[in-house]
């Protein structure tokens, strides 16, 4: 089985694709303009105290107030707020907690107006992001997370993942991290950490250690709502979690990109480095391997199911719902419980895939085709969570009830990806006035001619749709190359299928989209000529 994260930078953040085996199984956009992602480290203050939700209102600057749930405080929450009171006053001069007095433990059932006061400061980290119209999820029981460990402040609890079955192993990694882990610290060690000797452990270790006097330094200048410690953003935060699996490559097609994922696996993974590679093709690194096309084909309302039926996929605010239809299977099994089962299965693995690709969470039901037989209800659910058992988000799958009906919780840190797949008719844009479409490279002429000859523009790159790009590009003499004859210089034409037929993006050299303002107001003077002509 292979493995391959490409990432493609654009203006408005990095799309990441994860591949297995060549076929989409993640997806992320991870866009520049979002400041609150889920591990960021924030000085909040309270706003508003909830007595009869247990529950604060907290400022992190984000236009919606965070919510905090005496719950998520977490036991160590009196020691924290000390040791931030400390930094704050410059009492506290070192980051180390090794001379630091705990200040006990908080009571578990007691109540949120007793413990938080109005504009009190506190340190919060993000658990859940803004989704729809709510703001962020905090919790005070901060953690760093690394590679194999997870530190945890004020704390001198060692705790090792239940997904390392053997006693031995469990053991052997506790006494390793007690005789590396710094004093005052607890640590979580992760599931990935089973085999591993105490160099990588240690090195890990060292990082997170890092990260937390980072923390200290702007903890002691920072103002309230300010970022005190960002999290990784998600390409390097998805290396971090996944790259301990068997991957094949790594592609980015941004050389700053490249070079900071570089830096990044010689701290984590020297051995690792060989597996980046920067995409330097003409064709566009979403489009060589095929995932725009796979982007536009599952993240529809239908989704096809491999080998016959169909999932029509529906989103509402309080949860997701999925419907299994049968399609052309219908008629070819003779047994109608035959059918269903063999429909059920293959619809399965194609939802735990959904479930995974667009990162819905919260509550999912899944109507599937009815079936009389317990055994046929427990084999499809088998699959199911066979299939999710390699899914990082938490999840529980119910039994499918005598109905068809399984529902599924998976745990939501962020929204769920959401991909327009449909297209406004390239002809229309919608309205239902038609203009003729060849006018389309007449518009794009006139574009050219004005970025290359009133703008002086060069290393110019017009994306259209394929249609467009053989019409440009093909023929002894194409009409790209009639260009480079009238103008002497050329301009690279590249293949977009996101385009509609009747629309271009126009790019300069450094990658950035040009405005044709101009080129519009040349298309109007073209159109009002032909008007003329035709009076």
């Amino acid at each position: 089985m292979s493995n391959e994260l490409i990432i493609n930078s654009t203006q408005d953040g990095e799309r990441i694709a994860l591949l297995q085996d060549k076929r989409l199984i993640e997806y992320h956009f991870d866009r520049n303009d979002t400041n609150y992602s889920v591990g960021d480290i924030f000085l909040g203050t309270v706003k508003k105290v909830m007595p009869g939700l247990n529950a604060a209102f907290i400022d992190i600057g984000y236009q919606k107030d965070a919510f905090l749930h005496y719950g998520d405080l977490g036991e160590n929450f009196p020691s924290l707020n000390k040791w931030v009171k400390g930094v704050h006053s410059q009492k506290i001069a070192v980051g180390p907690l090794k001379t630091f007095q705990f200040d006990g433990q908080l009571d578990k059932v007691g109540k949120i107006a007793d413990t938080l006061k109005k504009s009190q400061q506190l340190l919060v980290q993000i658990i859940k992001e803004p989704i729809s119209t709510k703001g962020p999820r905090l919790s005070t029981d901060i953690s760093m997370a690394g590679r194999y460990l997870v530190l945890v402040p004020f704390s001198n609890t060692i705790s090792v993942s239940k997904k390392i079955v053997s006693r031995t192993e469990r053991e052997r990694l506790k006494r390793l991290i007690a005789s590396i882990k710094p004093d005052n610290f607890g640590v979580i060690i992760r599931t990935v950490a089973e085999g591993r000797e105490v160099a990588e452990l240690d090195k890990d270790m060292q990082s997170m250690v890092d990260n937390w006097n980072q923390l200290f330094q702007t903890l002691r200048k920072a103002k309230p709502n300010d970022k005190v410690l960002g999290e990784l953003g998600r390409s390097s935060s998805m290396l971090r979690d996944m790259l301990n699996e068997s991957f094949d490559s790594i592609i980015v097609d941004s050389p700053p990109m490249y070079e900071e994922m570089r830096s990044y696996l010689q701290k984590i993974a020297p051995d690792k480095v060989g597996l980046l590679k920067l995409h330097s093709g003409k064709v566009k690194v979403f489009e060589h391997h095929g995932i725009e096309k796979q982007l536009k084909s599952l993240f529809g309302k239908t989704v096809t199911v491999p080998g016959g039926g169909y999932l029509v996929i529906e989103h509402t605010e309080a949860l997701h719902v999925v419907d299994v239809n049968s399609g052309n299977k219908s008629n070819q099994e003779g047994d109608q419980e035959a059918t269903a089962l063999m429909v059920n299965m293959l619809a399965a693995k194609e939802i735990a895939r959904q479930l995974r690709l667009r990162d819905m969470g919260g509550i999912i039901v899944v109507d599937f085709i009815d079936m009389k037989s317990a055994e046929s209800r427990k084999k499809v659910e088998d699959v199911v969570k066979d299939v999710m058992k390699h899914d990082k988000a938490r999840f529980t799958v119910l039994p499918i009830t005598k109905f068809g009906l399984l529902q599924i919780t998976r745990q939501r840190v962020r929204p769920a990806e959401s991909i327009v797949t449909g297209e406004v008719c390239p002809t229309c844009g919608g309205t239902g006035k038609i203009s003729a479409s060849i006018l389309v490279t007449d518009e794009i002429d006139n574009s050219i001619e004005d970025l290359l000859v009133t703008q002086n523009q060069s290393g110019v790159t017009l994306n259209v749709h394929p249609f467009l790009h053989a019409y440009y590009t093909k023929g002894l003499v194409s009409r790209q190359m009639k260009w480079y004859l009238k103008y002497y210089k050329w301009v690279k034409v590249m293949k977009d299928t996101s385009l509609g037929i009747t629309e271009y993006r126009i790019e300069d050299e450094y990658g950035e989209e040009i405005e044709l303002h101009s080129a519009a107001a040349a298309m109007s003077r073209l159109q009002d000529r032909e008007v003329e002509i035709i009076d």
